[in-house]
């Protein structure tokens, strides 16, 4: 296969691809349903025309029929009063009248045939359009009920285009809201340590000098806890207890005297 025939290939796939789903069935159905129409029509102003032809050469016929009449007449009046030579003239123009009756009668038999058969033509026509109107009326609702749900479901399940564009702006505005709450988070935390300070009242140097000793503590009997749930360390005691508990632990126990060892010289002596 050459290169030509293959880009032309692939254009008339793409081509066929697009036009496909720019295709609207519903479009199409009423596009062919006026196209039969218009059919219709033209066949319909054929048997009017054949039927016009056929009365002209009626009413031609009637005339020259008319004209036979009256040279019989004449002929007839012409040999009463013994011209017979006028008789015979009528006679010879009454049948070369009759040669043209036969050729129009000849004709108008032909065009009431034609008329006929488009007549028959125009009529099985119309009802080939009518079923086709109610065949594509029927289509077109069964195709527009089918993407109204289509839409429903898509709508239902989130994956239409629209319904895609309102999630994604959700999901955006739900990840600026949780940025904007960690950021205010953030910042309380950092005044509160005093990484930040608070420019809209006034600074206390001193007062936040007593909050940060002041948590000190706190901290402290905090961690003494955990060590000793961890078996590191004993629990402390509490802040209220203080020393009372303390003294009189020390006042109850009685003294003892340090012990010396005396270590034996030799010989005895101590």
């Amino acid at each position: 296969m050459s290169v030509m025939k293959r880009m032309s290939m692939i254009f008339k796939s793409k081509a066929n691809r697009a036009l496909d789903r720019m295709e609207d069935p519903r479009e199409t159905l009423d596009y062919s349903y006026q196209r039969q129409l218009e059919m219709l029509q033209k066949v319909r102003r054929g048997v009017a025309d054949v039927a016009t032809s056929r009365k002209r050469l009626e009413l031609q016929i009637n005339q020259l029929e008319g004209q036979q009449t009256k040279l019989t007449d004449q002929g007839k009046k012409a040999l009463q009063v013994g011209r017979e030579d006028l008789a015979r003239e009528a006679l010879t123009r009454r049948a070369g009248l009759e040669s043209q009756l036969n050729d129009l009668r000849g004709q108008y038999q032909q065009l009431q045939g034609e008329e006929e058969k488009l007549t028959l033509a125009s009529q099985r026509l119309q009802a080939k359009v009518d079923s086709f109107r109610t065949r594509k009326e029927t289509i077109k609702a069964t195709y527009t009920a089918a993407e109204a749900q289509t839409k429903i479901n898509e709508a239902f399940s989130g994956i239409s285009e629209e319904m895609g564009d309102v999630g994604l702006a959700i999901q955006r505005a739900e990840e600026k809201t949780d940025t904007m709450k960690a950021r205010a988070g953030a910042i309380d935390e950092l005044l509160a340590s005093g990484a930040l300070e608070d420019f809209s009242g006034p600074k206390d140097d001193i007062q936040a000098e007593l909050d940060r000793m002041g948590s000190g503590p706190g901290v402290d009997l905090e961690l003494e806890q955990l060590k000793a749930e961890l078996g590191q360390a004993p629990a402390p005691k509490e802040l209220n207890q203080g020393n009372a508990t303390a003294q009189p632990q020390q006042q109850d126990t009685p003294q003892q005297a340090p012990q010396v060892n005396w270590q034996e010289k030799p010989g005895g002596a101590q």
